[in-house]
């Protein structure tokens, strides 16, 4: 096992491709790494309950702090004893900032070096989020691991633009994280997380990279990807990242990915992911599969008896088959959502178990690499016309 200096996380193997596999430590459980966190931004994982994402195999899920802030409120769920107990889920949870709000509802906010001023999307009354209040919604929420307030750049974006940014996400993480050790917030064993941004420039990267491990976060992440850049890009963000973090401490991409790039991020040194892709497609048909995506409203289902994928074992592929779900699909019924939700979910759980294993195996990197090619050529063949 490698020395671990800190007593929250541990790196507990190398693989020669770069792949880290880790052990994350928080109030609420123990996180093996990689890992992929399922999102349920207000409160709820859409269309799962609680045991229905536990039975997935998840470990830990996300929370989102700009919309968990305007509703219910964060007074209202500290007062029915933390988020874990208002949606009974008792494992841990992270929860965003609302930095990511900055560039989603661009239209919606103003942005200064105090603070965020949004406009709510659902009532058009007057939000203030700056890093003190961020952290006391987050503490309100119990979060086990709470991010810091960040700007999230656009794509594209100007240099000069970036700079500026930079250095108000860099002063922001400053003080959220000397609020977190006023408050007590740390010594409660909770973690706060660190954002690496810096858009498409790796010398703005690196030097955020730097500059937020110098300031001695619990974990970092890595922010400002997926958000309309081209995939070289957006693997070549993470690339520029990682070198500078500190290896005995977790790294979370944030709000990514699709399987191939889940698996070769790992291979880039990161060990965490959010992404609600699994249960977003779910609804409107799409499942994952090793041989790409599978669109279960198509005709070639209407009479196939098989599961979504053999052998995987979870709720929907050992009970039921393409064309009962391609059924409920058609028919609109709410069980579809339900069912391709819980597949997926536990699809990226069973493509994270099978890393952890091959990281210990040391053959991550040949593994991932064959794993992806079977992939895509699925995509590639379901992509025909007659399909």
């Amino acid at each position: 096992m490698i020395p671990v200096p800190e007593e929250h996380f541990q790196l507990l193997k190398r693989d020669p491709s770069g792949a880290r596999r880790g052990r994350l430590h928080t109030r609420h459980g123990s996180i093996e790494t990689p890992v992929f966190m399922p999102v349920g931004t207000q409160g709820t994982v859409k269309a799962l309950t609680p045991q229905q994402v536990k039975e997935t195999g998840a470990q830990i899920i996300l929370g989102n702090t700009y919309h968990l802030n305007l509703r219910p409120g964060p007074d209202v769920v500290r007062t029915l004893g933390g988020l874990h107990k208002f949606m009974d889920w008792d494992g841990p949870i992270l929860t965003d900032s609302g930095g990511f709000q900055v560039f989603s509802l661009a239209k919606l906010r103003k942005v200064t070096d105090e603070g965020i001023t949004f406009q709510s999307h659902l009532d058009g009354a007057t939000v203030q989020l700056d890093p003190r209040r961020c952290l006391e919604i987050q503490d309100a929420l119990g979060s086990d691991i709470a991010m810091v307030l960040d700007e999230c750049p656009p794509w594209p974006c100007e240099r000069a633009d970036c700079e500026t940014s930079l250095q108000r996400t860099l002063r922001w993480a400053r003080e959220f994280l000397g609020h977190a050790h006023d408050t007590g917030f740390l010594s409660r064993r909770h973690h706060v997380f660190g954002i690496v941004q810096g858009s498409i420039f790796d010398d703005l990267r690196r030097d955020c990279a730097q500059a937020l491990a110098a300031m001695d976060f619990p974990g970092y992440a890595i922010g400002g990807v997926s958000v309309g850049e081209p995939e070289p890009e957006m693997l070549q963000q993470v690339a520029a990242s990682t070198p500078h973090l500190p290896v005995f401490k977790p790294r979370y991409v944030m709000g990514v990915g699709t399987p191939p790039q889940l698996l070769q991020m790992i291979a880039l040194g990161a060990d965490m992911f959010d992404c609600v892709m699994p249960t977003r497609l779910a609804r409107h048909g799409s499942v994952f599969t090793p041989d790409g995506l599978l669109n279960i409203k198509n005709e070639r289902f209407r009479l196939d008896e098989r599961p979504l994928v053999g052998g995987l074992d979870n709720y929907t592929c050992r009970r039921f088959s393409r064309a009962y779900l391609r059924h409920l699909y058609t028919a609109q019924e709410m069980l579809s959502s339900t069912l391709l939700s819980i597949h997926n979910i536990h699809f990226f759980q069973d493509l994270m178990r099978q890393a952890r294993e091959h990281i210990e195996a040391g053959d991550f990197g040949p593994w991932s690499k064959s794993w992806i090619e079977r992939y895509r050529a699925g995509e590639n063949a379901d992509s025909a016309p007659n399909e």
